[in-house]
């Protein structure tokens, strides 16, 4: 790092490191607090070593001092898994093929096994977000509408909303409402290709000789948000609304997919596009580092949204002039993680620059955060030097950002 750092978060606590970064990858950061102020973080492990327990694992840790000292509680065989308070219950969910719930009745120290919550969907997930309202929990995790197990499917991805009563065991596969599938491929189907916005903006597949790839066109990594300010244009007056912000697959940089949830008289919801006020569908949205993972997360403080995300700062570079240890395609740019906020989850606006990497081939993205009294707190992907490369995160990480909201204007 650098002696004399721009970033508001450089220093960290390793709360995961690889013993072989070859053979093991950390995942998926998440991160909640428990109403005692505990802190509880779960990571996804691959770890392919011939000795290896087990090839993906979900690993809970807790922490009581704040993030300086972490206490390992569980290992889940699951993947994807992500962290969340019911009543007096904390659950961690996820799955990539059935989806799968544990749960800890005191506080994270000790767990159940996981069971399966659903099954006959091959599910996708991401850390994401929830929203607590009407008595409910609510989030979004995401299926596969086709059996590709590799790399980052978008094109075929579907956020699927759920939802539970917060004082029902949400172990229970019947205390859940899921909403319908709708793809990517669907909303094409029904609303016809994107115009005259630039995307896709490479073809997809191999790039020249550069051996470079771009994926076909998708949305995922969904963040799940309830607009409450009246004034809004998209404010629901009875509640029921909610909207999802995506990570646009385009080859474009901030870029982002949206989509609503409207929850029917019945309990039943349905995913669809939202329309602007002349009536028209819209899919993309201006969003800084929406061609990465990002995290939304609503302060009720303040009524104000708060986003993590990655900086794009060479975007447009050609794919045969990028350095040889750049990850990916020019918009996949890693090394420097970004601190946003919102009134209205359209406006975005720089609080920050959180984390930066010194070199090409570092990386520190992929986080998850949640506010501890006057601070934000956070859990990020890590790669340094002894990493693979910028994806294939050696470590994952806790940050401290204090006396966030001093950074709104």
């Amino acid at each position: 790092m650098p002696e004399a750092s721009r970033a508001l978060a450089n220093e960290f606590v390793a709360v995961w490191r690889a013993v072989d970064p070859t053979h093991q990858i950390g995942y998926c950061p998440a991160l909640t607090i428990l109403p005692s102020g505990r802190l509880l973080g779960t990571l996804l492990i691959r770890d392919t070593r011939p000795a290896a327990a087990a090839d993906w694992l979900v690993q809970g840790y807790t922490s009581d001092d704040g993030g300086k000292t972490w206490v390992r509680r569980t290992d889940i065989p699951m993947v994807d898994g992500f962290p969340f308070v019911a009543g007096s219950t904390v659950y961690i969910i996820g799955g990539r093929d059935d989806l799968k719930i544990a749960k800890s009745d005191d506080w994270g120290d000790t767990w159940s096994e996981a069971v399966p919550l659903e099954t006959g969907k091959l599910w996708y997930s991401y850390p994401g977000s929830t929203v607590c309202a009407n008595g409910r929990i609510y989030m979004v995790r995401e299926c596969r509408t086709e059996p590709v197990k590799h790399g980052y499917p978008a094109w075929i991805l579907a956020p699927v909303v759920m939802s539970a009563a917060l004082d029902d065991d949400l172990a229970q596969p019947g205390a859940w409402t899921y909403s319908n599938v709708l793809s990517f491929g669907d909303v094409l189907e029904q609303h016809g290709q994107p115009n005259l916005i630039g995307v896709p903006f490479y073809p997809a597949g191999r790039q020249g000789e550069s051996g470079r790839a771009m994926s076909k066109m998708g949305w995922g990594e969904a963040n799940l948000v309830q607009i409450t300010d009246p004034d809004h244009v998209w404010y629901d007056p009875t509640g029921r609304t909610f909207h999802m912000f995506m990570r646009a697959a385009t080859g474009r940089a901030n870029l982002a997919c949206m989509a609503k949830a409207v929850e029917r008289d019945d309990g039943g919801i349905t995913v669809e596009l939202e329309r602007t006020p002349s009536g028209d569908p819209i899919l993309y949205v201006p969003f800084p580092g929406g061609h990465i993972g990002f995290i939304l997360l609503h302060d009720p403080e303040t009524g104000l949204h708060w986003m993590i995300s990655s900086v794009a700062t060479d975007s447009m570079r050609r794919v045969d002039r990028l350095h040889a240890k750049h990850y990916g395609m020019p918009f996949n740019e890693r090394r420097h993680l970004g601190l946003y906020f919102s009134k209205n989850c359209m406006d975005w606006c720089f609080a920050g620059l959180l984390v930066e990497g010194d070199e090409v081939e570092r990386s520190c993205y992929g986080g998850s955060c949640a506010i501890d009294g006057d601070d934000l707190v956070i859990l990020m992907r890590t790669a340094d030097a002894n990493a693979r490369n910028a994806h294939d995160s050696n470590l994952i990480t806790f940050h401290r950002v204090k006396d966030f909201r001093e950074l709104a204007y």
